[in-house]
This record gives C-alpha cells, structure tokens and sequence, in this order.
C-alpha cells in the first residue's frame, strides 16, 4: 500500500482538486465523494475505490479509522488539514473523501424484472435537479436512470450531494443521445410485448391519473426548459400531464418527475 503526503499544492493535489471542476478528468481519473452516507453505499455497492484521502493531522472517529482499516486501496493520501478542507465541498470538511472509478455505461447494470420502470431524463441543466431525481428514483422503485443529450454530470460535486446518499442505489447510465438508446428499446419491446413508452408534457393528452402504469414503463422526462426534444416525443406512445390548479403553468422537473414516479408507484402498490 502506497501513502503518498501531501502538504503543499503541487502537481498531485492538483490533479485531486481538479476532479472538482473538471468533468473530462472525472471521467478519465474518477470523481471525489465524501460524507458518511455517500461513502458507506459506496463501499456497500462495491463500486471500485482509486484511493482514501484523509489528514494525519486531525483527529479521526472510529468509522474514518475503521474504513483506513479495512481499505484494500493501492493508494492513500495523506493530506494536510488545510488542502483536505480545498478538496471538500463542505462547510466543515469531511474527514474523509474517496477516489471513486467513474462506472462505465453498461445496459447490464439495468436489472429486469417483470414490472421494469426505467427513468429517462433528456439534457438536465441542473445539477440539484439531477440528485434530486436519482433520490427519487431510489425511493420510488425505479430500476434504472438513463441521462442523455449534452447534460450535467451525474458525478459533479453538486449532483452527488443532492442525492443525499442514493447515487449507487440505482443503476445510471449516460449516453450522448436517444439513438444510442432505440437498440435497447427495441431489445426491451422483444422481451416485453406490452412495454409502453410514457412522455411527460403540461400539453399531455391524458393526466398521469388516466394512464394505467401497471406494465413495464420507460418514462421519459425533458430539460427544464426545452422539455422533451421532437425525437422524444416521437418514440413515445403517450403523453401525459399533471393535473394543476393555480397560476403555476409548469413545476420544477424534479418536482414533477417525483409525482408522476409516486403516482406510478401508488398504482402499482394498490
């Protein structure tokens, strides 16, 4: 096992704290996750693990002691207090922080089951949108999240905290753009006869409470403020709205996606 301390910002802290703000050295090096719950699911999930980072200078809990314990990692660094609170996005820095390998996109990951409910998120432009739907996804027995288009990173800094701890509780793949998806969809209406592709609109042509969410369902869910592109709409075999009241003309994508998920989930429960 390799210690490599650090006490200065030279060229190795620079690569760490790049992994901050860069998304192309994310995907090449692996991205910074820190707090408890993040990194207890990670380790749980057995997702690969680059490196601990910590600081010999503070005193550390029986939890960060025990993680350096039983961490089979190559590699640790040792970093000074003051360069481990630059790599933490916390007010009071972490304790703590892994390296984690970026996952690749494998279909694979997606588990079949009878029910299937796959979530499709078009071009997010918002990092709190994106964690918020991935906690969404977790608690409401979604089996798979699809990002696709020019979007935000499922694994900046700010997505990773708005999940709340449920990154790796549900499998997230990230393609360029629907076409990359329609092999698979054809793929899922082979082993699924009755699979129904459901588009999300404020112009659907019947409410969420009128769409019958008992067979396996792709839901596909637009941009905050394009909405869903031509092409998505055109795969779809329906399009429904949430029934509102009010002078509100649209909600938040993350609010929206949770209600229809929840509504989809109450069908599917009763």
């Amino acid at each position: 096992m390799k210690v490599l301390k650090i006490s200065k910002e030279n060229a190795q802290f620079q690569v760490l704290h790049a992994l901050k703000t860069n998304r192309e050295k994310r995907n090449k090096e692996g991205f910074l996750l820190e707090g408890v719950r993040n990194i207890n699911n990670a380790l749980a999930s057995g997702v690969a693990i680059r490196a601990v980072i910590y600081s010999s200078e503070r005193g550390l809990s029986s939890w960060a002691k025990d993680i350096l314990q039983t961490s089979t990692t190559e590699t640790r660094y040792d970093l000074s207090k003051e360069l481990l609170a630059k790599l933490s996005n916390k007010e009071e820095s972490s304790e703590l922080l892994l390296l984690v390998e970026t996952p690749e996109n494998d279909f694979s990951d997606i588990k079949l089951r009878e029910n299937l409910l796959v979530v499709v998120f078009d071009r997010p432009s918002s990092p709190g949108n994106l964690g918020t739907i991935i906690r969404s996804c977790d608690a409401l027995g979604v089996d798979g999240l699809i990002v696709t288009g020019h979007a935000v990173d499922v694994y900046d800094p700010e997505t990773i905290s708005a999940t709340t701890g449920s990154l790796f509780s549900v499998p997230i793949l990230r393609l360029p753009s629907q076409k990359e998806l329609e092999l698979w969809i054809q793929e899922m209406r082979e082993k699924y006869p009755n699979l129904q592709i459901v588009g999300t609109d404020e112009q659907g042509e019947k409410t969420i409470y009128e769409a019958d969410f008992n067979k396996p369902t792709i839901l596909l869910v637009g941009n905050e403020k394009l909405g869903l592109s031509a092409a998505y709409k055109t795969l779809a075999d329906s399009m429904v709205k949430i029934p509102m009241e009010g002078s509100a003309s649209s909600l938040n994508v993350a609010v929206a996606t949770s209600i229809v998920l929840a509504e989809i989930n109450r069908q599917r429960l009763t």
